[in-house]
């Protein structure tokens, strides 16, 4: 059965950085567009950034452009999100998502706390 499985959340200084991973399993991904999204408390869930299966080409929301970075590592089967100088409205859930035509896989969330 094919999964997603999110780590590297947790509680950081405004400024700080943090490093999400997602590693798949139960199939290849390789071919997948891969995406992070978040869901603030009381808003709706959101998209932060999103990769090709080639790597080549990336797309950021625009409250993240030049402090996110989005990669990952077909061989390993995982996608990576870098967060630096993180801001407290960055604190969320950050949920993994792997999608390929309509199918749509969902990872069951990190916890991301900024304090400021």
């Amino acid at each position: 059965q094919a999964q997603l499985v999110e780590s590297g959340g947790g509680l950081v200084q405004a400024g700080g950085s943090l490093r999400l991973s997602c590693a798949a399993s139960g199939r290849s991904f390789s071919t997948y567009v891969m995406g992070w999204f978040r869901q603030a408390p009381g808003k709706e869930r959101e998209f932060v950034a999103a990769i090709n299966w080639s790597s080549a080409n990336t797309y950021y929301a625009d409250s993240v452009k030049g402090r996110f970075t989005i990669s990952r590592d077909n061989a390993k089967n995982t996608v990576y999100l870098q967060m630096n100088s993180l801001k407290s409205e960055d604190t969320a859930v950050y949920y993994c998502n792997a999608r390929l035509g309509d199918y749509s896989l969902w990872g069951q969330g990190t916890q991301v706390t900024v304090s400021s």
